[in-house]
């Protein structure tokens, strides 16, 4: 199973049907089904009725929060431009290869310090750190593995999300490769680039040691 994922919410409650109003509270459960991670939006009445206290006893149950919900905007022309760090983090999850999961990462601790993701949870499958974020605008999450980067590693990786940023995922053909800025200048697009801290820790999470050499 492939641990990336974008999950967008709902606009609908999942258990009655009924469609969710402009600045509506609504709850979100997100369940280990084995074969996925599945997120479902309750409205208030149904969360009461069929969840509650209760959902923490539920099979597979990883986490639940509290959201408003916010009616869509009206879609914005469409316009040509250079890839920001959100857009870039929907296309490398959306297109499911592993060889940008450290790229991934990256973005989305980037997105993290610049308040456009919330980290909502953290847990453990198959022995690898999961991170599950939500952009609070749109509603979506993201599941983000944590691809244990190395110090060593973090050079090169940010090298190649700069690449990302500046050309996308599928450079154009006159595009200029990649290469190894001059001692003491910084990467092209490194303003979008986060330093090697771990991102922020859930409640009651242990945040590690700053002498660990590997990267969290």
């Amino acid at each position: 199973m492939n641990e990336w994922n974008i999950q967008s919410r709902a606009h609908a409650c999942q258990a009655c049907g009924k469609s969710f109003s402009d600045k509506q509270p609504y709850h979100t459960l997100l369940l280990d089904l084995k074969h996925e991670i599945q997120r479902r939006d309750v409205c208030e009445p149904c969360w009461k009725a069929e969840h509650g206290e209760a959902a923490s006893d539920r099979k597979g149950f990883i986490s639940h929060w509290q959201g408003t919900y916010e009616a869509p905007p009206s879609a914005p022309p469409e316009a040509i431009q250079r890839e920001n760090a959100e857009t870039l983090l929907r296309k490398i999850v959306q297109s499911n290869e592993p060889k940008y999961a450290a790229a991934s990462y990256i973005l989305a601790v980037t997105l993290e310090r610049k308040r456009l993701l919330k980290i909502k949870e953290q847990f453990k499958r198959d022995g690898q750190r999961i991170f599950v974020y939500e952009q609070p605008r749109t509603g979506d999450i993201f599941t983000i593995p944590d691809p244990d980067l190395q110090l060593n590693q973090l050079e090169q990786v940010q090298r190649d999300v700069a690449a990302l940023l500046e050309h996308g995922l599928t450079p154009r053909p006159d595009a200029p490769v990649a290469t190894t800025p001059p001692a003491g200048e910084p990467p092209a697009g490194a303003e979008e680039i986060p330093a090697a801290d771990p991102p922020e820790e859930t409640a009651g999470a242990p945040v590690p040691p700053e002498a660990d050499p590997v990267v969290r």
